[in-house]
């Protein structure tokens, strides 16, 4: 793994905007002189290096779907802060296999040692589209002959036609929240329409502050009061168990992606039951509850941030850094302070994408910072031939 530098094509803003990135301006702060879409660098990858990750990527998966296994058998919820009426649904979605389509593992990684798990973004992960359209035809804009790790578009097409015959043929509804003003969502949830269409399942946009519910059917409906039979969503769980019609998932028979059994996966707690069902595996960090145990250096996460919000940061020489941010009410993990790698000044992380259970390829984030936020950038990526 290495940075280069290369040339930005002519018109690059338009032809990222062409390809479904019409929000890199907007969701980047305006203060920033670094654009969130950067071409002027990238990462170069060997395949024999990028075969290693996808194994190690599989490895993280599996294990979390023990965690998810572990946590259902155990009952060990209020370590997740999963309130006591939700415990029973994540059981039976869990024991009825509702499948799941797509997440988003962050690593840290320097092209020499083990990639270390930071994160797993299993509900709502962002940085689709980037990741799997743009980046590609950077590719081939720029390095026709060389190859990406890269399989998302072709297999979330393919898991898409798997599903169809569980979801009855369709239409499903894919849902977005207004709240979200720079438009990320709506374009990352449109493109995830995209995929379902190709495949063959027909959808319906729609704005999660308009779904609707039927007491005398007792469905969730949109606007034109037709049946939800499928909702494809961009809002987080913990939100929606938290909302007033949140109470009638249990007697409704719509189908969610990603399904509810994913709250387990979603929250930091992970870490610390990974830690603690595989203590010592070279892709973890020792992460614990509520708790730097015996850390004289971590990073403390919200158990339900997001974008870098709400963290602390106590580095090894004892200085400590903090994020603004109101998460952090359901609890914290303390995981051991790891250094991004240093590439020209820039620390890049490593979105690595599973479609259902297999390694689809990478997006990457960097900053000039410790926290991988909102101020940070992405960059593509190829593989040399």
């Amino acid at each position: 793994m290495r940075r280069m530098r290369s040339t930005p094509r002519d018109g690059w803003a338009e032809k990222v905007e062409a390809h479904g990135l019409a929000f890199h301006r907007t969701a980047h702060p305006e203060h920033l002189t670094r654009p969130y879409w950067d071409e002027s660098v990238h990462y170069v990858f060997d395949m024999d290096e990028v075969l290693a990750l996808e194994a190690t990527v599989e490895e993280l998966h599996r294990m979390c779907l023990e965690v998810v296994e572990h946590v259902v058998t155990t009952g060990r919820y209020h370590v997740l802060g999963i309130p006591d009426w939700v415990a029973p649904l994540i059981e039976e979605s869990w024991r009825r296999r509702d499948p799941h389509l797509y997440g988003r593992f962050d690593l840290r990684y320097d092209g020499h040692g083990p990639a270390k798990l930071l994160e797993y973004n299993a509900d709502t992960p962002t940085a689709l589209v980037e990741s799997s359209v743009v980046q590609w035809y950077w590719l081939q804009d720029v390095y026709p002959n060389d190859d990406q790790w890269n399989s998302i578009h072709e297999r979330l097409v393919a898991r898409w036609k798997e599903l169809v015959p569980r979801l009855g043929g369709g239409p499903a509804h894919f849902a977005w929240t207004t709240a979200d003003e720079t438009g990320e969502e709506v374009m990352t949830i449109a493109y995830m329409q995209e995929t379902a269409e190709e495949a063959g399942l027909p959808g319906v946009a729609i704005a999660m502050e308009d779904v609707g519910w039927d007491p005398a059917r007792r469905r969730f409906v949109d606007m034109d009061e037709q049946e939800i039979g499928t909702l494809c969503k961009l809002y987080p769980w913990e939100w929606i168990v938290a909302e007033p019609f949140g109470r009638e998932i249990p007697g409704a028979p719509t189908s969610w992606i990603e399904p509810i059994w994913k709250m387990v996966l979603s929250n930091k707690a992970l870490l610390v039951l990974l830690w603690e069902l595989f203590p010592g595996h070279p892709n973890l960090l020792p992460t614990y509850l509520n708790t730097p145990s015996g850390l004289t250096s971590y990073v403390q996460k919200p158990l339900l941030g997001r974008e870098g919000a709400s963290m602390r940061i106590v580095a090894p020489d004892g200085s400590e850094q903090r994020t603004q941010g109101d998460y952090g009410a359901e609890g914290f993990v303390f995981q051991e302070f790891c250094a991004l790698p240093d590439f020209d000044g820039e620390h890049p992380v490593l979105g690595a994408w599973v479609v259902e259970d297999g390694s689809a390829g990478v997006g990457i984030r960097e900053t000039s910072g410790l926290i991988t936020d909102d101020t940070s950038s992405f960059v593509p990526h190829r593989i040399a031939l």
